[in-house]
Parts: C-alpha cells; sequence; structure tokens
C-alpha cells in the first residue's frame, strides 16, 4: 500500500461520512480518523475537531476538489 498523508481536515461528522460516501463510490482509497477517545469522553475531539482524512497523495488534488464541493 503506498503511503498515505492527511489530506483534509473534519470539522464535524457528517462532513467526514459524506466525502467516505463520495469518495467509496469513485473508488479513491482513504482512510477516515476519529479523533474522539472514550478515555475522555470526546474532549480531544471538541478542541482539535472532528478528525481527518488520510489517502496516497496521487488522489490528494481530486479529494481536494471533491471536499470544496461539498461546500
Amino acid at each position: 500500500m503506498e503511503k498515505l498523508e492527511k489530506i483534509v481536515f473534519f470539522k464535524n461528522e457528517f462532513e467526514a461520512k459524506l466525502l467516505d460516501e463520495i469518495l467509496n463510490e469513485k473508488n479513491i482509497p482513504h482512510i477516515v480518523r476519529s479523533y474522539h477517545d472514550s478515555a475522555y469522553d470526546g474532549l480531544w475531539q471538541t478542541q482539535s475537531g472532528w478528525g481527518h482524512l488520510e489517502a496516497p497523495s496521487a488522489y490528494r488534488e481530486e479529494i481536494l476538489e471533491i471536499y470544496s464541493k461539498m461546500a
């Protein structure tokens, strides 16, 4: 598997799920990582944002274009 890089930082779960669905439909490899930590009851998430998306750098521009159209 190619090395993954952080491409998008999410403000909320809705953004993450929507982009995840779109990228799955387009067969773009990616991983959505949440910052939620049950030990701290989500405290880290409220301070740092919801999470981020990782993907191979070859897909960076395509993912950013899709993300910008979501707004």
